[in-house]
């Protein structure tokens, strides 16, 4: 018996050798034969979860761009730190003074966003949660209000852009302003219909309907049915907006997202219209509250009207992870620090991830961290981290609700339309991330021979286009789950 036990013992163990060897062969020949890995950096690891051994690795302690891979750690301390259910709570709160306040609270939330996160699920109106407030402040008997109607972003000091993000960046989605009041993901949608005839101006509507920003459209309604051709321009932090280009009178619409310079102040004029339109007198204007990084916080106080709570952090992490939505991941960064350290600023949200990367069992030398989301061209981070991450969260009670945050191949998320060959089993679970010069992959795959893997994949440099790496990558992760 003894023996035969020694025996099996020995055969499982020279299988699992040649299997991983096999793996190893077959990513280093993916990697080697293609013409991308002479123009390009690149950095692999997998882990076996079964063992917790690396069974791949390949420059996986040099540092890497991870773009939106910089998302998993971030949504992982959120989830570790602040708990699956955690919510945030905006409130409308009438001072002595006769001002309304809309204190935020950091929600990102409060927008036309659905949660929990379904795939292809249409959003609702981007202001429902400002008209929900103002219903409830109505009902608590609000009909005057002597003061200002005040956006109340106090609770994280006004910093609304990491040191390292571009002009470019604050323009758009990718880099909308962090304020702990945040609505409409602090962004609007200008949308452009040709006008009836060539020469006409293109005809004008926003998303939400709100007027807020000045704008000077200049696009032309031309013959044809090619492209839109339309360029912005804007002062960095100003409210001008120069629309000019043209638009073919047999195309179809054309959508600008533009960020917002001051959210509170635009969540302030939403609050406004909302209650004048049921009725409500205001003698003051909408107003921001901001507050200097040396300012102490002091809660606000007066009569409570209205309250709003967030859906658990669970979700809300679980679509920053689903769709890569960086203003998401910042805020969950901050409120860390916050609950953390008492401070809800990006410098206390580091603070706060430098404790869990040394909690997952890495190193500080493991990563140059600038921002939660990974917009930042300086945050740096290594392949091996990344799965010491994948790793230890797979080893936690949260584990299933972690892997079910990940987007799935060929199913839903940024992986919607990739590796659509592994949507069968639902085999890859992992998150995207692209930004000029990088692209990465990181996640889980389920294996016919190996059981479940961790894996990062991140490549930088490149001197290809993104769709030849995204294949490249794909094909990478697809040889895991063999």
């Amino acid at each position: 018996m003894r023996a035969l036990g020694y025996s099996l013992a020995l055969a499982v163990t020279l299988a699992t050798t040649a299997s991983a060897a096999d793996l190893v062969h077959t990513i280093d020949v993916l990697v080697d034969s293609s013409p991308l890995s002479a123009r390009s950096s690149i950095g692999i690891e997998v882990v076996d979860l079964k063992s917790g051994k690396p069974v791949y690795t390949r420059n996986e302690n040099r540092y890497f761009l991870p773009a939106s891979n910089m998302k998993l750690l971030t949504t992982g301390m959120a989830l570790m730190k602040l708990g699956a259910d955690y919510r945030f709570q905006t409130r409308v709160i009438l001072e002595s003074s006769g001002d309304l306040l809309l204190v935020g609270s950091g929600d990102p939330s409060m927008s036309g966003r659905v949660y929990p996160y379904r795939h292809g699920i249409p959003n609702e109106a981007p202001l429902h949660a400002i008209e929900e407030l103002a219903e409830q402040a109505v009902a608590s008997g609000l009909t005057r209000v002597r003061g200002d109607i005040a956006g109340d972003d106090r609770l994280y000091p006004w910093a609304p852009y990491p040191p390292s993000w571009t002009q470019d960046d604050a323009m758009g989605e990718n880099g909308a302003p962090v304020s702990a009041l945040t609505v409409t993901d602090n962004l609007i949608t200008v949308t452009f219909t040709p006008g009836a005839k060539p020469g006409d101006l293109a005809k004008l509507s926003l998303s939400p309907a709100l007027e807020y920003f000045a704008i000077d459209n200049r696009i032309l309604t031309v013959a044809g049915t090619r492209e839109a051709q339309i360029g912005l321009t804007r002062i960095p932090g100003g409210r001008q907006l120069l629309f000019e280009g043209t638009i073919p009178d047999g195309g179809a619409s054309h959508h600008a997202t533009v960020a917002l310079d001051d959210p509170a102040l635009y969540a302030a004029c939403a609050l406004y219209d909302a209650l004048t339109r049921r009725g409500v007198i205001i003698d003051g204007h909408p107003v921001a509250r901001h507050r200097g990084s040396d300012d102490p916080y002091v809660a606000p106080e007066g009569t409570l009207l209205a309250t709003r709570y967030s859906p658990p952090a669970v979700q809300l992490i679980q679509m920053a992870d689903k769709v890569s939505e960086n203003l998401h991941a910042e805020l969950l960064l901050r409120e860390t620090g916050r609950v953390e350290h008492k401070y809800g600023t990006r410098e206390a949200g580091l603070g706060a991830l430098e404790s869990f990367i040394r909690q997952i069992g890495g190193l500080p030398a493991d990563a140059r961290i600038d921002d939660g989301s990974g917009l930042s061209r300086n945050t740096l981070v290594t392949p091996r981290l990344v799965t010491r991450l994948l790793t230890y969260m797979y080893g936690t009670s949260q584990r299933d609700t972690w892997v079910s945050m990940l987007p799935i191949g060929g199913v839903d998320g940024t992986l919607a339309g990739r590796l659509c060959c592994a949507s069968e089993t639902h085999a890859i679970h992992a998150k995207t991330g692209t930004l000029n010069r990088a692209i990465a992959l990181s996640g889980y795959a389920e294996s016919k021979a190996r059981g479940w893997l961790a894996f990062s994949i991140l490549v930088n440099d490149f001197g290809a286009s993104e769709g030849e790496i995204r294949e490249w990558i794909d094909k990478i992760a697809s040889a895991l789950i063999e």
